[in-house]
């Protein structure tokens, strides 16, 4: 497959947010509204009111702990119970753990005992500007040889006495591409090397609990991301990152292509590891309610260890107004959704959620006083529709 276009993310680059911001993050109105006349949604299936732990990326900073409280409640009360954000990745001082960074994420995580936190880690600073492959190639063998090794042990200290010592790290995410500083493509054993360095520096450091997830992107990308794993050791869940792209690929493809969602899960049970969904949600092929169903099933089929929806557009549903049906499609499945089974004869709650509005026409409606013509499929489809003959044509020469 063609190599993929990088996406761009909002808010990822800026160094850290002042503590301050907390007070006024919480009074951030919620996302957007939903239609009116929310009929009741169809009785939840076997299963329906447990799930894995999900969340969603809603900002990177305060803002974003903000936000889990009302998107929980635009789901019904559904538990959200995973809190997702990334370390900014221009400098080896963000990536350390800035102070004031992490400490809202902190203090949401510990408020719950079963509550999730998922840190994405930059392997490299400058992890956004476009390095090239011979400096890439360096920077890596550097990282392996240890040279980097206490940015990393600082990273974790800081985890750690923040009381987040089981966090999971997306570390290195999306190697198999060429969006990243931290990519594999240039030397693959010199980032396997490193990614082994890194993991064994953190895990020395004392109350350390965390698990470390090797997150690839769906397909082959630039170089295909078997070829970046680092092995058994020094993974704990394999995740992968899964919009829905390239223009034009169906669901089904993108189960069965080369590197794909099947050949992800099937690695992983080979090689006894759970699976996760870091990134997900909808891309090229626009407002897509057939995929958001279709991925909401799949991963209640594979019981990923967690998944977080990328909630901005073009891929969100709750923070993004362009994508009115596959947003109908989420809520209607995941409302009012816990991760706790229901106690023996306690009723099942009807839950209401907005209906999946029709998908728009694709057929052009022609303007007033115009007379489409009948030229056939063929040429109709070069044409790219119909031509239409004005029957005001004549008043324009008066």
């Amino acid at each position: 497959m063609a190599v993929r276009q990088s996406r761009a993310r909002s808010g990822r680059r800026t160094a850290h947010v002042a503590a301050a911001a907390i007070a006024t993050a919480a009074l951030l109105a919620a996302g957007p509204g939903v239609a009116a006349g929310e009929p009741a949604a169809p009785e939840p299936g076997p299963g329906a009111q447990s799930a894995p732990a999900f969340g969603a990326y809603l900002d990177y900073g305060p803002r974003g702990v903000a936000r889990m409280a009302e998107l929980s409640h635009w789901l019904g009360g559904a538990e959200l119970r995973v809190g997702h954000t990334y370390l900014p990745g221009d400098r080896w001082s963000n990536i350390e753990g800035a102070p004031g960074f992490l400490d809202v994420w902190a203090d949401w995580r510990t408020r719950k005992a079963d509550r999730m936190l998922v840190l994405n880690v930059p392997m490299m600073e400058r992890n956004e500007e476009h390095v090239g492959d011979g400096e890439v190639r360096a920077l890596l063998r550097q990282g392996a040889a240890g040279r980097f090794d206490h940015h990393f042990r600082a990273l974790a200290e800081r985890l750690v006495a923040l009381k987040v010592p089981d966090t999971v790290l997306v570390l290195g995410w999306e190697m198999n591409g060429i969006t990243y500083t931290h990519r594999c493509g240039p030397d693959p054993e010199a980032w396997k090397a490193y990614w082994n360095r890194i993991v064994t520096t953190m895990r020395a450091v004392p109350g350390q609990k965390f698990r470390f997830d090797f997150a690839p992107s769906r397909g082959r990308d630039a170089v295909p991301w078997t070829q970046c794993y680092p092995g058994d050791s020094t993974v704990d869940i394999i995740g992968m990152d899964s919009y829905d792209q390239p223009r034009g690929m169906p669901f089904d493809e993108q189960v069965k292509e080369p590197y794909g969602l099947q050949a992800h899960v099937d690695f992983a049970k080979a090689h006894g590891k759970p699976v996760s969904y870091p990134e997900w949600g909808l891309f090229r092929n626009g407002d897509n309610a057939t995929y958001m169903r279709r991925m909401l099933a799949w991963m209640d089929e594979h019981r990923p260890v967690y998944n977080t929806v990328t909630d901005y557009c073009p891929h969100g549903v709750w923070q993004c107004d362009d994508n009115p049906r596959s947003t109908a499609v989420y809520r209607s499945v995941l409302y009012g959704r816990t991760d706790t089974p229901e106690e023996p004869g306690t009723p099942t709650p009807t839950p209401t959620a907005p209906p999946v509005p029709p998908a728009p026409s694709t057929t052009p409606e022609p303007p007033a006083d115009c007379s489409p013509l009948e030229l056939g499929d063929w040429v109709e489809h070069w044409l790219g529709g119909k031509l239409c003959l004005r029957l005001d044509w004549y008043a324009r020469n008066e």
